[in-house]
């Protein structure tokens, strides 16, 4: 893998959510860490993101090795983003914070508009 263009700190505790920060990327972490999704289905997903910063925000988790991009030889061409292995480890990051998240929300007296952390099912992985 290249080198990626922005340099990350060098230490752990400040390169960590370096690599996950933007507004979108925990968001789109989540969706893909049940399986592949496709540019369109992500952004049916998340209709508030235009499709500029979407595409922006997934070269960036590209970059740092969490998702992969396949392009399939297809007219028209389909394009699918998946969780690498190393951005399967963020998941219980990610449901950890959410759950500190909601419980910040209940602590603030915020819970009318919080939604849940729901842990999605991911498709099995038939590895050799």
């Amino acid at each position: 893998m290249a080198e990626p263009i922005k340099r990350l700190p060098k230490l752990p505790v400040e390169r960590a959510p370096k690599v996950i920060a933007g507004r979108w990327k925990p968001v789109i972490l989540y969706y893909v860490f049940c399986g592949s999704k496709r540019l369109s289905e992500l952004k049916r997903m998340m209709p508030e993101i235009t499709q500029k910063v979407l595409i922006q925000q997934l070269r960036e988790m590209e970059e740092h090795g969490l998702v992969s991009r396949e392009v399939f030889a297809e007219v028209p061409a389909r394009v699918e983003y998946t969780a690498t292995e190393l951005g399967l480890g963020l998941e219980p990051v990610l449901l950890a914070l959410c759950q500190w998240g909601q419980r910040h929300a209940e602590a603030q007296n915020e819970t009318a508009d919080i939604a849940d952390c729901i842990v999605r099912p991911r498709k099995p992985s038939f590895a050799a």
